[in-house]
Order: C-alpha cells, then sequence, then structure tokens
C-alpha cells in the first residue's frame, strides 16, 4: 500500500509541478507569466502577472510538499485550491477536456483529495520525522474546506468577469 501511495503522490506532484511551471517558467509548452497574463486578466484575475505568478508558485510549492511528504495535508490543500480555481475558468465549456473543459484539474483536485484521506505513506517526510497523522476523511474534506474558503475571493472574480462577458 505505501508503494501505492508514494506512486500517487509522485505522480500528481510531477503533473501539478509542470503545470505551475508553464506558468511561471514558459516550458512544456506554457507561456510564462508575461504569456499567461492576458489569460489571467480575462479572466478577471488582477493584477494578472502577479496572480500567475502566485498560482505557479503554488502549484510548484504544493506538488512539492506533496512529493515530499512534507506537511502533506497542506500541500493537498493548496492543489485542491488551485485546482479549484482552474474548474472554475473552465466551467461554462464542460467537463471533457476535449472542448476545453475543466476535466484535468478536477482529475488532479481529486487525486490531492485522495491522498489527504490516504495520507503521505511510509515513504515521507511526514512519517520519518513522526508529525502527527493527519491524513483521512476528516482531514480531507477540512483541506477541501479551507482550500475552497482560500479560493473564493479568486472564484468570486472570475464569476464577475464571466457574467460581464456574456
Amino acid at each position: 500500500m505505501d508503494e501505492g501511495i508514494l506512486l500517487l503522490r509522485l505522480s500528481l506532484a510531477v503533473l501539478v509541478a509542470g503545470h505551475g511551471a508553464q506558468k511561471l517558467l514558459g516550458v512544456f509548452g506554457g507561456a510564462g507569466i508575461k504569456g499567461t497574463a492576458p489569460l489571467f486578466a480575462a479572466w478577471g484575475l488582477q493584477p494578472a502577472a502577479p496572480m500567475v505568478a502566485l498560482a505557479g508558485g503554488l502549484e510548484i510549492a504544493g506538488a512539492v510538499s506533496i512529493a515530499s511528504g512534507l506537511g502533506t495535508i497542506l500541500g493537498v490543500c493548496v492543489v485542491f485550491g488551485t485546482m479549484l480555481v482552474a474548474s472554475a475558468v473552465s466551467w461554462k465549456k464542460g467537463l471533457w477536456a476535449a472542448k476545453g473543459g475543466y476535466e484535468l484539474p478536477l482529475a488532479y483536485a481529486l487525486i490531492a483529495l485522495a491522498i489527504g484521506v490516504a495520507g503521505p505513506g511510509a515513504y515521507s517526510i511526514d512519517h520519518a520525522v513522526g508529525l502527527p497523522d493527519m491524513s483521512g476523511i476528516t482531514f480531507a474534506l477540512g483541506a477541501a474546506v479551507v482550500s475552497a474558503l482560500g479560493a473564493l475571493p479568486l472564484l468570486l472574480r472570475i464569476n464577475r468577469a464571466t457574467r460581464a462577458a456574456t
């Protein structure tokens, strides 16, 4: 079981870190901060360039936390929150990524919550240094609520921008 959790943590972390690096560094087909800022501005996320940097930085920080298993529940919280916002910008396009939908960020968010439920496993810094077990459905749902509350101002901005555009 611990090996499976490690594989899940590392897989999610690599993908989410890549997602953040696209924004911050313009790698993996991303546009970097300058190229992504107009998109964030259109979504109502202003000031756009700092918001891009914040989003990319949070995604990478959450990925590092989840990959290393250090403060895992905090990493879960960060990844869930950023992916909640990423899902919101594609909401009107529907679920499926083939139509520009929110399928991918939703999958990342749910995988992060699953890690929150399962915990980081034995192959983690949390376990190695004897940090208290902060896994289980209660902690994962708590992380989701905290993330949603943290994302709420951004979600409201996106909603306003979407309504203004239609």
